[in-house]
């Protein structure tokens, strides 16, 4: 059996999970609601706080839809509980962000133009750019792969590059550096 799926979802306090007939499993909580579509193989059952996935069979599809849809589940409990943070940093001379209006980021990269980024109302931003430090973006969101699509945007605009260092990076990610042309004489 599945390790991931047959562990049991604990459901905390101020968060309310339903399944309809349709197997749909809706999640409210304190920081928003989530709505994930559910394969009719699995099965979806919410009792005593405590919510349980299961299959019907063995079988190779069955046991790999098993454990997706209890991570999915997982963590949409937790992202409407306690909700997903990410932190980006912007290292480069030159290098800033700033918010043009609630929900639109304006980059500056070293690009002759400046990039704007409008980003769904379910994440919040904050921007933080003090003197003789990195601009740093923290986005907070209960949807972990909203999270992670916008994060995976805002890094395409210039990728980390082993040469200098430049570019967008996850706070505390560490670039591997490569040694220069004059480094091989």
């Amino acid at each position: 059996m599945s390790r991931i799926g047959k562990l049991p979802i604990a459901i905390p306090a101020g968060v309310n999970v339903a399944v309809s007939p349709e197997n749909v499993v809706t999640v409210k909580g304190p920081k928003g609601e989530l709505v994930q579509a559910v394969d009719p193989l699995i099965t979806v059952t919410v009792e005593d706080g405590v919510c349980h996935v299961a299959r019907p069979n063995d079988e190779k599809e069955s046991r790999s839809k098993h454990g997706l849809y209890r991570a999915l589940i997982h963590n949409m409990v937790v992202g409407v509980s306690e909700g997903y943070k990410a932190s980006l940093e912007l290292v480069g001379v030159g290098y800033r962000v700033e918010l043009a209006s609630p929900q639109v980021l304006n980059f500056s990269l070293g690009y002759t133009h400046p990039i704007y980024l409008g980003l769904p109302k379910e994440v919040k931003i904050e921007v933080k750019a003090e003197r003789n430090q990195n601009p740093f973006v923290l986005l907070e969101c209960p949807d972990k792969q909203l999270l992670g699509q916008v994060c995976a945007k805002i890094r395409s605009f210039r990728k980390p590059e082993p040469y200098k260092g430049k570019g967008i990076r996850f706070e505390g990610e560490v670039v591997r550096r490569k040694a220069g042309k004059s480094a091989g004489k």
